[in-house]
């Protein structure tokens, strides 16, 4: 197997981060890899970290200092613009919102991504439409719900949209940020398994937090947040 097939689809090294005007990093991390096709919980209670973390890994936010490298690719070393198309390239995301689009239909919502992403567009095949059913129904999502607007959904059914959503055309990494936090156990389990399926059979590295420690059998590897963020520990100390 070749260096490249090797290489981390996402690493943070040396990595700090801290709010301006704030005393204090909030981020103080030496380092985190996440391999291809990697399933990686971070785990850890409100104010370790997690979200402003996801930032840095997604390139929304900067680190001031250290490296946070997506396919190889340091996120400090690219103009706003390009940092942006290449997120849209390469990663899928699953908000703890979902952030999707209230007046635009499920089926409309799922298909974003095409719509900022050649390459998205691409891996979604000859018809991303079809596609994108595809995975609303393997995540359990009744086909007469496609043409309906997205506000009109229920919680547990706007989750599987956005998770739809952050899948379609194949990214390289799905970050999801504590989107099971209004399910109950059911269905948060049936969502974890359908969503580890679906990342497995995109070839996605999946990269979730959540202050859910019951979510840890779902994951073969799992990182207590407060550990591996030694700003936390600065913060508790």
């Amino acid at each position: 197997m070749s260096a490249a097939a090797n290489a981390p689809v996402l690493s943070l090294r040396g990595v700090r981060y801290r709010w301006p005007g704030a005393p204090h990093d909030v981020i103080a991390l030496d380092e985190l890899l996440v391999a291809p096709g990697e399933r990686l919980l971070l785990r850890g209670g409100s104010g370790c970290g997690k979200s402003t973390l996801l930032s840095l890994a997604a390139g929304v936010l900067l680190a001031q200092s250290g490296e946070v490298a997506l396919l190889g690719q340091d996120w400090r070393a690219l103009r706003a613009g390009r940092r942006d198309r290449r997120r849209s390239d390469h990663i899928g995301y699953v908000f703890q919102q979902f952030n999707l689009v209230p007046y635009l239909s499920v089926l409309d919502n799922v298909l974003l991504p095409c719509r900022f992403s050649a390459l998205r567009a691409q891996r979604a095949g000859a018809r991303p439409a079809e596609e994108a059913t595809r995975l609303l129904q393997a995540l359990q999502l009744d086909d007469g719900l496609l043409g309906r607007p997205a506000q009109q959904l229920s919680v547990g059914q706007q989750q599987r949209v956005a998770a739809a959503r952050a899948l379609l055309g194949r990214p390289e990494v799905v970050i999801a940020d504590e989107p099971t936090s209004a399910l109950d156990e059911d269905r948060r389990d049936a969502f974890m398994r359908l969503l580890l399926r679906e990342c497995e059979a995109a070839g996605s590295a999946l990269l979730f937090v959540s202050h859910d420690a019951r979510l840890a059998s779902h994951f073969p590897r799992v990182i207590d947040l407060p550990v591996l963020n030694r700003a936390a520990q600065l913060a508790e100390a």
